[in-house]
C-alpha cells in the first residue's frame, strides 16, 4: 500500500500574505470551496485574531460543506505571563469552531531570547499551555514549529524540547518550519529525521519558503526522511519569495516517489487549480511553472517535435493529462515539417508531411519568423495561413481598402477617430467612428461597417491586446508586433500583425480576427 502524505494548504493566509495578493471574503470562499473539490487534506482559513475579514471568512464558511478537507484556524501560542485560557487570542481560536487549531511558537532559543524576551523555560511552558487547552476543547491541533530548522542548527536540544513541549500538551501533528526559507535539503533532511527520533509515534509535518530556491527541494527531502504532512500554497504565492508550491510538491511525491497525496482524478485537476487561483488573485499565470503552466509541454525544436511525434517520453517526463495539462506545439523558424503537421492537426487542418505545400507554407513561416512575426499565441493567424496554402481557405468576405485614424482634441481631453473604407462583396462602405484610442477607433469603425453584413459579429469582441516593440535600437521607427485576442462568447482565438506603424499592425492583427470568426 502507497505511503500517504497530507496536503495542509495554506494559500489563504500565508499566501495571501504575499505581495500583491488581497483576497476579499469573498475570493477567500470561492478559492475554499475549490480547495475541498480538490481533495485537499486541511485548508487553512487564516488567522481570526488578526482581522474582521478572517473572523467573517470562518463565519460564512460553515456554510461549506467539507468532505475532504478538515478546515483549520491559525494563531499562536498565548502570551507569556497569563493562562491560555485567560488570552484573548487563543480564546479567539476556539470562537471561530473549526475542527483544527494551528498554532506556532518559538523553536530557536536565539528568537526566545530576543524576541520573546523571557527565558527557554516559559516559552517551553507557553506552547504546553496552549496546546493542552486547545485539546481540552476537542480541537485537533497542528503545532507550527517556528524557525525549526534555524533553532535546530542553533541549540539542537532546546529546539527538540520545544517540540516535546507540544507533544506532552497533546499536539496532533508537529511540523518543522524553514520560516526563513535559506535551509539546504540535507540540513532540513537531518532536522526530520532528529524530530521523527524523538516524537516517535506523533506524525511530523514540513513547511517550507522559497527563498532560496529551494522550498520544493527542502520539502521533499524532508518527506523522503519521514515527514508525512507538507505545508505550502498554491502557485507558491506567499511571503516574500513565497512558499513551496504545492502544484509541485503533490505530483513530485505522487508521480516520482509513489505516494498518496489525492486522488488520480484530482490530480487531473491540478493545472484547472492553479489557473483557478490565479484568476481570483488577479495574476498573469507563469506559462513556465513546472507541471502546470502552458509552456511545461511546449515544443518547438524541430527534432524534438518529430522526436515526440513517435514517442512521447523522449521529450516529456510525464503524460501532460495527469495533472490536466496539455502537449503544446510551437511554429518558428526553428520549426520543422513535423512541427506544422502536428500543429495543423490540433487546429483541425490536415497537412501530408511530404507535400510541396506543407513545404512552402514552412519557409514563408520562417521568413515571416525572421521579420518579427511569431505565432505561439496566433493560432487563428496561423490557420489562415495554413488554409490559404493547401488551397482550403476561402476568399476573405471583406477587404480594408483603406483607412484614416486622427486624433483630437485639447490637454487631458482627447480622443481619435477612424475613418474605414470597406468592400463588402463588391461595394464599398466608408464607415466612422470614435474611440479612446487609434486602435479602439479603428476596431470600432470597422465592427460598424462589418456587422451589417454579418451579424455573428457582434458577438465577437477583443478581450487582450498586446504590444511588443522589435529592434528597440530604431527608436520610434522600430517594428511593431501586436497580438490580440477575440472571443465571440464561447471560445477564443489569437491573432498577430507586424508593422513599423502601430495602427497597421493593430489593423492585421484585428482583421485576422474577424476572418477567423467568419471561416
Amino acid at each position: 500500500m502507497a505511503r500517504s502524505i497530507e496536503i495542509y494548504d495554506t494559500t489563504l493566509r500565508d499566501g495571501s500574505q504575499g505581495q500583491g495578493i488581497h483576497f476579499s471574503v469573498d475570493d477567500k470562499l470561492r478559492i475554499a470551496a475549490e480547495l475541498e473539490r480538490f481533495g485537499m487534506t486541511y485548508i487553512e482559513g487564516g488567522w481570526p485574531g488578526s482581522n474582521p475579514r478572517d473572523v467573517e471568512f470562518f463565519a460564512r464558511a460553515k456554510k461549506i460543506k467539507f468532505k475532504h478537507a478538515k478546515l483549520a484556524a491559525f494563531g499562536s501560542t498565548r502570551r507569556k505571563g497569563v493562562r491560555a485560557s485567560e488570552d484573548a487570542q487563543v480564546r479567539g481560536l476556539l470562537e471561530v469552531d473549526t475542527p483544527v487549531v494551528t498554532i506556532y511558537g518559538k523553536t530557536s532559543a536565539l528568537h526566545v531570547r530576543e524576541v520573546l524576551r523571557c527565558s527557554p523555560e516559559e516559552n517551553l511552558e507557553m506552547i504546553r499551555d496552549t496546546v493542552a487547552f486547545l485539546k481540552s476543547h476537542r480541537r485537533e491541533v497542528v503545532y507550527d514549529c517556528e524557525h525549526a530548522i534555524d533553532g535546530w542548527k542553533d541549540d539542537p536540544a532546546y529546539a527538540i524540547a520545544s517540540m516535546l513541549a507540544a507533544v506532552e500538551g497533546g499536539a496532533d501533528r508537529v511540523v518543522l518550519c524553514d520560516t526563513n526559507g535559506g535551509s539546504l535539503p540535507a540540513e532540513v533532511a537531518a532536522a526530520t529525521r532528529a524530530a521523527l527520533a524523538a516524537l516517535k509515534k506523533t506524525p511530523v509535518g514540513i513547511h517550507t519558503h522559497d527563498d532560496a530556491g529551494l522550498g520544493l527541494a527542502n520539502a521533499l527531502a524532508s518527506l523522503e526522511a519521514g515527514a508525512s504532512h507538507v505545508q505550502g500554497t498554491v502557485n507558491g504565492i506567499g511571503e516574500r519569495t513565497g512558499n513551496c508550491d504545492l502544484t509541485a510538491v503533490i505530483p513530485c511525491a505522487q508521480l516520482k516517489f509513489g505516494w498518496k497525496c489525492v486522488s488520480s482524478t484530482s490530480l487531473k485537476g491540478l493545472a484547472g487549480l492553479s489557473r483557478f487561483v490565479d484568476g481570483v488573485a488577479n495574476l498573469a499565470p507563469d506559462p513556465r511553472r513546472p507541471w502546470v503552466g502552458t509552456a511545461a509541454f511546449a515544443h518547438k525544436g524541430g527534432t524534438h517535435v518529430d522526436a515526440v511525434r513517435k514517442f512521447s517520453a523522449a521529450y516529456e517526463h510525464v503524460d501532460p493529462t495527469v495533472v490536466g495539462n496539455e502537449r503544446t506545439v510551437l511554429v518558428s523558424d526553428q520549426s520543422g515539417r513535423s512541427n506544422i503537421v502536428l500543429k495543423a492537426k490540433s487546429l483541425g487542418i490536415d497537412l501530408d508531411r511530404d507535400s510541396p505545400a506543407t513545404a512552402t507554407a514552412l519557409d514563408e513561416l520562417k521568413k515571416l519568423e525572421h521579420g518579427g512575426w511569431s505565432f505561439e499565441d496566433a493560432e487563428a493567424s496561423l490557420a489562415l495561413l495554413l488554409r490559404r496554402h493547401i488551397g482550403k481557405s476561402k476568399a476573405a468576405p471583406f477587404e480594408v481598402a483603406s483607412y484614416h485614424v486622427t486624433a483630437r482634441g485639447a490637454k487631458g481631453s482627447a480622443y481619435c477617430e477612424a475613418v474605414v473604407r470597406v468592400s463588402i462583396a463588391g461595394k464599398e462602405t466608408l464607415t466612422v467612428a470614435e474611440g479612446d484610442g487609434p486602435v479602439h477607433a479603428l476596431d470600432q469603425a470597422l465592427r460598424s461597417a462589418l456587422v451589417k453584413s454579418f451579424p455573428k459579429l457582434a458577438k465577437v469582441s477583443l478581450v487582450d491586446y498586446k504590444v511588443r516593440i522589435l529592434g528597440g535600437a530604431d527608436g520610434t521607427a522600430a517594428k511593431t508586433r501586436v497580438v490580440i485576442r477575440s472571443s465571440d462568447g464561447k471560445g477564443s482565438w489569437g491573432t498577430v500583425g507586424v508593422s513599423e506603424n502601430l495602427v497597421e499592425a493593430s489593423l492585421q492583427a484585428i482583421v485576422d480576427g474577424y476572418a477567423h470568426a467568419l471561416s
